[in-house]
């Protein structure tokens, strides 16, 4: 049995010949599955310069289905669907522009110096470390979809609110 070729884009094996790969590399099949695969990674200003060049799609407005999908040449977004898309451009440029508009400063070095100290002669006390809980809160950031997740694995809970207990071990065995 010789070596197999794998199409990650078409998601397909072949036996791995000049004469298969050429065939199969110029088939339309692998040509509209590698422009799908790569038109998801395409930025909001550009889909929105294509979908604005573009008509609108009858059929996709009287039926709510094309059956062309995403080959279709004419549009299939909405008035509110663009706007949305505008205000996320908008917003995009905003933030290169400024990235500290939303009043987040960062922390300085020097306080970072002195909470490492103070965490570092808490571990050498042996005693536990209490964070202050609106400290604690702002840091971490949970993603709302992982919260709705059933039997979250431990290591993507958010930490107890006064902080993790460290126990410093001298002993081996």
């Amino acid at each position: 049995m010789g070596k197999r070729y794998y199409c990650d884009y078409c998601d397909r094996s072949f036996q791995d010949n000049l004469h298969n790969r050429k065939k199969h590399l110029n088939g339309v099949q692998h040509h509209r599955a590698k422009k799908a695969w790569f038109d998801n990674f395409r930025d909001a200003a550009t889909l929105l310069n294509d979908e604005r060049s573009k008509e609108v799609c009858r059929k996709f407005v009287q039926t709510g289905q094309c059956v062309f999908g995403t080959s279709c040449r004419f549009s299939h977004m909405s008035e509110k669907q663009m706007k949305m898309l505008e205000q996320k451009i908008d917003d995009e440029k905003r933030q290169k522009e400024d990235p500290d508009q939303d009043g987040s400063s960062e922390r300085s070095v020097d306080e970072w110096l002195s909470r490492r100290e103070k965490k570092l002669a808490a571990l050498t006390s042996g005693r536990v470390l209490r964070m202050e809980e609106e400290e604690c809160t702002e840091n971490i950031e949970i993603p709302p979809y992982l919260l709705s997740i059933p039997d979250l694995p431990p290591s993507l809970h958010p930490p107890p609110a006064g902080g993790w207990r460290v126990t410093v071990h001298n002993e081996w065995g």
